[in-house]
């Protein structure tokens, strides 16, 4: 099993930061607390959503995957959004777990997604990845939007 990479390492990979770089935030990590990316944003300039981005990259590289469109979806769970509030951020509910919502949503659109639970939800959000083509046909089926289709999903520039 191969061993995902850190947040430090995948700046260095992207060019973001040097080597160098990352074992100075590393070194500073040690000395004061505080998580990578922060550290790096504060010591480097690096932009917030740079470090979610890879962020994103390596959460990803974790995360469960599913195909939203065989999912065996909880009815109540979809209750939690709007259809339009489903589009926007290509999120789809699928099931609760106790209390915590499990949904879905893409890679590239999970920064997002969990920018949006974060202030609309009233409970804890679990995340599963779904490729961009399967999440906007099971969006079309969920939560029909006039105007809205799978491709709007594939079309969706990574924020």
């Amino acid at each position: 099993m191969s061993t995902i990479p850190h947040l430090g390492e995948l700046l260095v990979k992207s060019g973001v930061i040097s080597a160098s770089q990352r074992d100075q935030v590393l070194e500073a990590q040690r000395m004061r607390g505080g998580p990578f990316g922060a550290v790096a944003e504060e010591m480097f300039g690096i932009s917030p959503l740079t470090v979610e981005k890879a962020w994103a990259e390596q959460y990803s590289m974790f995360a469960a995957h599913v195909d939203p469109r065989t999912y065996n979806v909880m009815p109540r769970a979809l209750e939690v959004i709007t259809r339009r509030q489903a589009w926007q951020f290509h999120v789809m509910p699928l099931t609760f777990q106790g209390n915590d919502l499990l949904a879905c949503t893409t890679r590239d659109s999970l920064v997002r997604a969990l920018r949006f639970v974060g202030w609309r939800l009233g409970h804890a959000c679990q995340f599963v990845l779904a490729e961009p083509l399967q999440l906007g046909e099971a969006l079309e089926r969920h939560y029909p939007l006039a105007g809205m289709s799978a491709q709007n999903v594939l079309e969706r520039i990574p924020a």
